[in-house]
């Protein structure tokens, strides 16, 4: 049995103790303690900036599981993010929102602006659904047509979108004459009659310099479909990618990016919403990076990767920055997707809202991992914006069994960020939520893998099981160390490692006001060095009421 001593931190430097499970080892604590203290003058520690700096309260009023840094609307259902566009400095972000859940379905498009990707303002349903008799709005792409091919002028904002009704899903195009606030059906729609294919949605479109065309990417059962079109009306088939072994795709992507930067090896990333069921994950977003000819897609072998392997990262889409100049632009993107899971979606505790929330806007680049182009995912700089003064910790060696509590920010939000080196032993970051219930966060150096669970947190007993099941990244140590990132917000843990090689996202409920942080080791000691504990502000959606 072994015990634990938490110790207030200054301002600055939080000093840490750990536990040792032997009564001699706890002998030797409590002298290490005593000497601290008196070097310190006393017991009462300073508060922490997080609890004092104005932004860095909760607003009194807001539900425990509203999150800080994440964007949720103010009520009703949210799910699938749309690919935001840059409009005179703002960037216009759509996603599917259902004013009628629980009693009524259908899904609209919301619309959410923003100069920084950070602070979001609600703008209100800019495409209504059930309004022309082809259905509700589904995913679909956003648009501006600078040349004027849609017949509409230069500059509108075209949308093209997934309706369906009757079980039939057909393709249907939105003209915004104001810059993307509201959206009018166009009177020829469906512009894209289906098939006779069951699975037939979610188009993504961009337009091809090169060959001066707009090019769509369509969610076709197994195989992400091809189209091309002078001018977002009439479209022909092009090619197709078969993918198996991964369900129904949806939420199709397809962009250019140039690996490690590199302008002269530049290559296209295919991205499709999957099922990994069949290799032991969950659903999330699966990718092949490959060739495209302006025609047809071809990877550059087989097999796929994920850009998540949390269990809560879907419907991801990505985007650039146009201002920025072109080998700017095809260095880095954005991406968002929606923090949730089909398998449990509608079960969060949450009442005000449904759905979820959106994941903190990332940074995506691509890389050479050991001859495979591999895509890393960081937060996105525009983060740091919301970060206070960074807390340092002081350096650990965690035996099994030993552990170091953390207080945490006013805010519920922080960014915690270590080292960690071990032979063999595991190295466990717990998100307490209350009640004794938690999430976890992880490093297996003997497995070489980061986990996220939360089999434990306050409400995993009322979830179905694929809520419990442990989830995993393979990441390599670099000289013997591994590198953790994690984000915690109120209803979510968001984990890169490794520098971005992977990422983990997951949905993680507690109990309001019973906030913690601990940090344990398992198995062999752990050694926690360059550790540092950021609050974040929070970021509240500007609404107008």
């Amino acid at each position: 049995m072994h015990t634990q001593n938490t110790r207030s931190a200054s301002p600055r430097r939080r000093r840490l103790f750990v536990v040792a499970a032997a009564a001699a080892a706890a002998i030797v604590l409590v002298a290490a303690i005593a000497v601290a203290l008196s070097q310190r003058g006393g017991t009462d520690a300073a508060p922490s900036p997080s609890a004092t700096t104005d932004g860095f309260e909760r607003p009194a009023d807001w539900s425990p599981h509203r999150p800080s840094v994440h964007l949720t609307p103010e009520k009703d259902w949210m799910n699938d993010p749309q690919k935001p566009f840059l409009l005179d400095g703002v960037w216009h972000y759509y996603y599917l929102y259902n004013a009628d859940y629980p009693d009524g379905n259908g899904t609209a498009w919301y619309h959410a602006t923003s100069t920084d990707l950070v602070h979001w303002k609600d703008e209100g349903v800019a495409i209504d659904k059930y309004t022309n008799g082809l259905g509700d709005i589904w995913t679909g792409t956003a648009v501006v047509d600078e040349k004027g091919t849609a017949g509409f002028g230069e500059g509108a904002v075209i949308a093209l979108v997934t309706q369906q009704v009757d079980g039939v899903q057909r393709q249907s195009l939105f003209v915004s004459r104001d810059g993307g606030f509201r959206f009018e059906s166009f009177d020829g729609n469906p512009v894209m009659e289906n098939p006779g294919v069951a699975d037939w949605r979610d188009p993504r479109v961009f337009w091809d310099d090169a060959a001066g065309r707009w090019v769509m990417a369509l969610a076709e059962h197994d195989r992400i479909g091809f189209y091309t079109s002078p001018d977002l009306r009439h479209w022909t088939y092009s090619s197709d990618f078969v993918a198996t072994d991964l369900g129904v795709l949806e939420c199709p992507d397809l962009f250019p990016m140039a690996v490690d930067g590199d302008p002269d090896d530049v290559r296209w990333v295919l991205v499709a919403g999957a099922n990994g069921a069949a290799e032991g994950m969950t659903t999330g977003t699966a990718y092949w990076v490959g060739e495209w000819d302006g025609e047809r897609f071809t990877a550059d072998g087989p097999g796929h990767q994920w850009l998540d392997h949390g269990s809560d990262y879907y419907a991801a889409v990505t985007w650039d920055d146009p201002r920025l100049e072109e080998h700017d632009r095809l260095s880095s993107r954005y991406g968002i997707g929606w923090m949730n899971n089909w398998a449990y979606a509608g079960r969060f505790p949450t009442d005000d809202w449904h759905g979820g929330s959106d994941s903190l806007v990332r940074k995506i680049t691509l890389s050479d991992d050991e001859g495979r182009a591999t895509l890393h995912s960081v937060p996105a700089p525009e983060l740091d914006s919301l970060e206070g003064e960074a807390e340092n910790l002081d350096d650990a060696r965690l035996g099994d069994g030993e552990a170091v509590d953390v207080t945490v920010p006013a805010s519920g939000a922080y960014r915690l960020r270590l080292d960690a080196a071990s032979r063999a032993g595991e190295l466990r970051v717990k998100v307490l939520t209350g009640d004794g219930s938690f999430a976890t966060v992880g490093y297996d150096f003997e497995a070489r893998s980061v986990f996220v669970a939360r089999d434990a947190d306050a409400v995993s007993d009322t979830m179905p099981e694929a809520y419990r099941e442990v989830r995993t990244a393979a990441v390599e140590p670099a000289d013997g160390r591994i590198e953790l990132d994690i984000v915690v917000d109120a209803a979510s843990i968001e984990v890169f490692a490794g520098g971005g090689r992977a990422a983990l996202t997951m949905a993680t409920f507690g109990k309001a006001g019973e906030r913690g942080l601990r940090l344990e080791g398992a198995r062999e000691q752990v050694a926690v060095t360059g550790a540092s504990l950021t609050p974040l502000r929070v970021a509240p959606v500007e609404r107008e009421h």
